[in-house]
């Protein structure tokens, strides 16, 4: 039986706050139980029980709605099923709250002491904010804000919690929880906090491995699983990059805020691709074989450094807007030029310290990046700013049409452009002496020790940057930031030496992203890029393309009278630089077809970075790793 409707919800509210106001101040401080059957993993489905302390009257549980590193209210709701209340052994009636999809009330009968809860997650698509399920055959990436509801109003860190999981049989796992009591496929953690347990994400599978990368205090482990055995050879140049990823973090920040630490990486061409920052862990997911093939080794090369640098821009010093105290409490995305920008820069430039990049990947990635920023249509009604408080509306757009025109999630890699030029000028304000290392280390160093979190505002960043090299930060940043200018702020690339300069050797990152996807890039001569098929994903406003009447969502059919292929396009359009005659595009749209004619005569167009002759090379002193 429902509650009935003719009952308003507020009042429910009301009577939860009332309750929970007038409880002891101990009345709720035994911890929940939560357990967590995985053994449904490779069908995508989790199952789990809790065992909530409770008094009688009405009660209120959430869902966590607003998700730590997703920085939008991302709990994937649609993916909770099976809801069942019962106290004493007999069901309760329970009501979802008609405006708050994420809250849930029901009445406890008296005599109850708690209420017992189970629910089922669908995995399908949920994979830490990526694009994908979150297991497999073979493994699975638990996300613990998926399977816990808690009470309506409560601290995270004042909810305490006794986790534990049931694995399918033989299978192996890793977490940055602490103390794990492992019966069989059972395991019990000790009590630790909500807060705790959502920032410590829990990997398993059949093919597992650990390696120990450092047995120094903090010890360091990276935990691997993969759908298959092979995919988990790591080279040993790979093993001496990550323990020096290691050596590297500690002499840039010169602190750690952790008591151990876990890579949990995921290998799979089934679960979706993400990467998700936790203070002791990082929980990063890439395709299989990225260990072993060439191309995904360098794609993937910054996916650790990145969220690895977050366990101190993010997690340790976080914007003061995204600090909230519970899951239900809206974020404020205003910095995250900030806290995704500057780890974008850091997880690059750790990458190549490291050795998992090359100088030149490292230079070819910065000249995709500005290149790509630097023909953002979108740049001209849509300020940065705006893609950081927008963040939660842009992450739900998945379709690629129109993306350079509405912008996407450029707060990343133009951040990374902002703070690289941040370090050009604190280089040459003090005449090579400082540099954004010791910002770094001064900003999110600090003692170490367990995890904590240390907010901060624009004027503490600006009064950081000045502690380092005076300088009117407040403007530079003010500008950047609010900037309608056509053009990628590429200051830092210039300053440093270099250019960015376009020809017709393919960019490394271009050529294995288009092998990678069976996609062709000509966003940097006609303007488009196409699948395999001939479709076109996206068309930068203005571009060549654009002018002559070609949208996204249209497909490719033929080229100059010949059949469709990237080659061919390729093709004409380095012949064009011989003769002034237009290309004749043949494109399908809907069920209509329809020749364009496109003037353009520049040939094949790729972004590289070239060295300004006369200047100092401070990029190359940029990415000299500071051990040896």
């Amino acid at each position: 039986m429902c509650l009935p409707r003719s009952v308003p919800w507020r009042f429910y509210v009301l009577l939860t706050l009332a309750f929970l106001l007038s409880a002891p101040a101990q009345s709720l401080a035994q911890a929940i139980q939560l357990r967590v059957d995985l053994t449904d993993a490779p069908r995508n489905i989790y199952h789990a029980k809790m065992s909530v302390p409770a008094k009688p009257g009405a009660m209120t549980l959430v869902f966590p709605k607003w998700i730590p590193g997703n920085h939008r209210p991302s709990g994937p709701i649609a993916a909770l099923t099976g809801l069942h209340f019962e106290a004493g052994g007999k069901g309760l009636a329970w009501q979802r709250d008609d405006i708050d999809m994420y809250a849930f009330h029901v009445v406890v009968p008296e005599g109850a002491k708690q209420v017992e809860v189970s629910l089922d997650s669908i995995t399908t698509f949920d994979s830490a904010g990526g694009d994908g399920p979150a297991a497999s055959s073979n493994l699975l990436d638990l996300n613990w804000n998926t399977v816990v509801l808690y009470p309506q109003g409560a601290d995270s860190d004042a909810v305490e919690i006794v986790p534990s999981v049931k694995l399918p049989a033989g299978w192996k796992f890793a977490t940055a929880l602490m103390s794990p009591h492992p019966a069989g496929d059972e395991v019990e953690f000790a009590a630790t906090t909500l807060t705790t347990l959502v920032d410590s994400p829990l990997i398993a599978g059949n093919h597992f491995r650990e390696i120990e990368l450092t047995s120094d205090t903090p010890t360091h482990f990276m935990d691997m699983v993969a759908d298959e055995e092979a995919d988990l050879a790591m080279r040993p140049e790979d093993l001496a990059a990550y323990r020096k990823l290691v050596a590297e973090t500690g002499a840039l920040f010169g602190a750690r805020h952790y008591r151990q630490y876990h890579f949990l990486y995921t290998l799979s061409a089934d679960v979706g691709q993400h990467g998700l920052e936790h203070h002791e862990s990082n929980d990063s997911a890439a395709a299989e074989r990225t260990l072993l093939d060439p191309d995904l080794h360098m794609l993937y090369g910054a996916l650790v450094p990145h969220e690895f640098a977050h366990s101190w821009n993010g997690k340790y010093r976080r914007p003061a807007g995204l600090a909230t105290r519970n899951y239900q409490e809206p974020m404020i995305g205003d910095l995250l030029w900030v806290y995704e920008g500057l780890t974008d820069y850091l997880g690059d430039l750790l990458a190549e310290r490291s050795g998992l990049l090359t100088a030149e990947q490292y230079r070819e990635s910065l000249a995709l990046t500005a290149a790509m920023l630097d023909h953002r249509s979108g740049r001209t009604w849509r300020p940065l700013q705006d893609t950081a408080r927008s963040v939660q509306t842009l992450r739900t757009i998945e379709a690629p049409e129109w993306t350079n025109w509405r912008r996407s999630l450029d707060y990343y890699p133009e951040g990374e452009l902002i703070w690289l030029e941040v370090d050009s000028i604190i280089r040459r304000q003090t005449r090579g002496h400082r540099s954004l290392d010791d910002f770094c280390k001064r900003f999110h160093g600090g003692q170490s020790g367990p995890p904590k979190v240390v907010p901060y505002n624009f004027e503490d960043v600006v009064q950081g940057l000045n502690e380092v090299a005076p300088y009117d930060w407040a403007t530079l940043l003010k500008e950047r930031v609010a900037s309608t200018s056509p053009r990628a702020p590429v200051g830092g690339i210039e300053g440093d030496g270099w250019k960015l300069v376009y020809n017709n050797q393919p960019n490394l990152f271009t050529k294995a992203l288009e092998k990678l996807t069976k996609r062709a890039d000509f966003s940097f001569s006609l303007g488009f890029t196409a699948a395999e098929d001939g479709k076109l994903d996206d068309v930068i406003v203005g571009s060549p393309a654009y002018q002559a009447g070609i949208g996204p969502g249209m497909k490719l059919i033929a080229v100059n009278g010949h059949k469709w292929k990237a080659e061919v396009l390729q093709d004409a359009i380095t012949a064009t630089q011989a003769n002034t005659a237009p290309i004749e595009l043949l494109v399908e749209n809907g069920q209509f077809f329809q020749t364009y004619s496109i003037s353009y005569h520049e040939g094949n167009r790729n972004p590289h970075l070239k060295r300004v002759s006369g200047q100092p090379d401070l990029l190359e002193v940029l990415l000299a790793p500071l051990t040896h």
